[in-house]
């Protein structure tokens, strides 16, 4: 079941969400060569409880970091530990936080150093499919329209779509329904009304979206070990259009 968002209920979901993009912004500021994956989720964490907000993701499912931090293939649940980021690194972070009982959650991914043309285009091609994708979030909508957006962009670019992982619904709970994929028809899906809040987030491969999950039964990678970016926002749906709740 979609459960719809007062208007009371969305300020929550803004200030969480702000204090989500801010910490967020904290991650992608300490990524550099040199510095551990673990190191970036503690500067997370730490951000979002001087903010007496909760991590989202601490022990969710039992997760053991705030961040899930994803370097290079990983395409995202990046156990954040000991791995040293290299100069040319690209690292997604996706981050959230609990205020008022209510989750922020988005995702972004970052350049290490100085990164290849083609880590460029990737990022720069997943970033450009989430806001293509906001910008037809609007009420009388389908999530069909969303995925489509996605799809359409990056495909047209020559790259993959992940299929397995989604966006969501969000509110009370990090991941309540409709799913969201980054892929679909337009027209078909779950029609948008004022006071639903999704979370989009666009997973793009460099090459193929095939996948697995590593040994620690969480981080995705990609098949071919080629590049992947993950960016991600929550959004609510209003009478007068999408609006972002991630924002810092």
């Amino acid at each position: 079941m979609v459960v719809l968002k007062t208007s009371k209920e969305l300020a929550k979901m803004k200030r969480a969400g702000s204090i989500s993009a801010q910490a967020l912004q904290v991650g992608g500021a300490a990524v550099r060569p040199g510095v551990t994956t673990g190191e970036i989720d503690r500067a997370v964490r730490s951000f979002i409880q001087s903010k007496g907000a909760i991590p989202s993701f601490l022990g969710y499912g039992g997760f053991p970091g705030s961040a899930c931090v994803s370097v290079n293939d990983e395409i995202i649940h990046g156990i954040p530990g000991g791995r040293v980021i290299q100069e040319g690194d690209i690292v997604s972070i996706d981050v959230g936080a609990i205020v008022d009982g209510y989750h922020g959650d988005n995702a972004a991914t970052f350049a290490a150093g100085r990164v290849s043309d083609a880590a460029q285009k990737l990022m720069d091609a997943t970033r450009e499919s989430l806001l293509a994708a906001i910008a037809v979030a609007k009420p009388g909508a389908r999530l069909g329209d969303i995925g489509y957006a996605v799809q359409s962009y990056v495909e047209a670019l020559g790259y993959g779509v992940v299929r397995e992982y989604v966006g969501h619904g969000i509110g009370t709970e990090m991941h309540e329904e409709p799913e969201v994929p980054n892929y679909g028809r337009p027209g078909h899906g779950v029609r948008l009304v004022p006071g639903m809040v999704i979370a989009i987030e666009p997973m793009i491969t460099e090459g193929s979206p095939a996948l697995h999950v590593l040994d620690n039964d969480w981080t995705v990678v990609t098949n071919d070990h080629k590049l992947a970016a993950h960016f991600e926002h929550t959004v609510a749906i209003t009478e007068s259009g999408p609006v972002i709740l991630t924002l810092p």
